[in-house]
């Protein structure tokens, strides 16, 4: 189902896939496997699209287990809002997993293609596959492209988003696990920063941050921070040098922008 999102740099969600694999540290306290597990509790209709997509592992982490389940019923939603939103993308999978039909990517695709109101952000730790379909795909100007890099190891990501041609292509650098210095960021035009929230959150340095932010404005990218993270994000809030950073690309014309 598509819903109004609490996460800072965008208004709301829409999962038209369920389901993921880790592949990174990055995904070693996934909040999305946690709400997976509640929601396949719910029963019905909710909990038959997250039914076994999630499952504890020996540590008692909830984690994904690799089973992915395409939800058909929900492609028409952002077709159901007149008014303008910018719409983070599978925020409960990933739609460039290998286990998601490029029939259905096309679907997902058409549906976008098909909403110039909204401005929908896709977000992918396999930019790999996104870029080997991405010349069999539209990229009308609506649908920003995204890359998850936590670390200096997964930096390659950039490179290879940089091949795709959405008219954004932008960094999810969250939980940030460490330093990025050098970053590439010439065709990256928005950065997210953010650190780790939840059970078992790992520290984020402020100097990591602040590298990040001066590289961008440097290269004249967009911004945004999101959190400090911590077992309490609440309490640590998301000032950064006392004051928020909430920079981000022009979204479609006549949408509602960020508050």
């Amino acid at each position: 189902m598509a819903v109004s999102s609490s996460i800072e740099w965008t208004q709301a969600t829409w999962n038209p896939v369920a389901g993921c694999t880790p592949v990174s540290p990055g995904c070693l306290n996934c909040y999305a496997a946690r709400l997976a597990l509640r929601l396949e509790r719910m029963g019905g209709k909710v909990g038959r699209k997250y039914a076994g997509t999630a499952k504890r592992a020996r540590d008692g982490r909830p984690v994904f287990a690799g089973r992915i389940n395409e939800d058909p019923a929900s492609l028409d939603l952002p077709r159901t809002w007149r008014l303008g939103r910018i719409i983070f993308v599978n925020s409960m999978s990933d739609l460039f997993h290998e286990a998601v039909r490029e029939s259905y990517i096309r679907r997902v695709f058409k549906v976008m293609n098909e909403c110039p109101q909204h401005t929908f952000q896709v977000l992918t730790k396999r930019p790999e596959i996104a870029a080997d379909l991405a010349s069999s795909l539209t990229w009308t100007p609506n649908i920003w492209m995204g890359t998850s890099v936590e670390s200096a190891k997964y930096v390659d990501r950039v490179r290879v988003l940089r091949r795709i041609g959405a008219r954004v292509r932008f960094l999810s650098c969250e939980p940030l696990l460490g330093p990025l210095p050098g970053l590439a960021l010439d065709g990256i035009h928005w950065a997210i920063v953010g650190g780790e929230s939840g059970p078992g959150a790992r520290p984020m340095e402020a100097e990591w941050v602040r590298d990040i932010r001066d590289q961008c404005h440097a290269a004249g990218t967009h911004f945004f921070f999101k959190q400090w993270g911590g077992v309490r994000k609440h309490a640590t809030g998301r000032k950064l040098d006392g004051r928020t950073w909430d920079e981000l690309p022009r979204a479609n014309h006549g949408e509602r922008q960020l508050a």
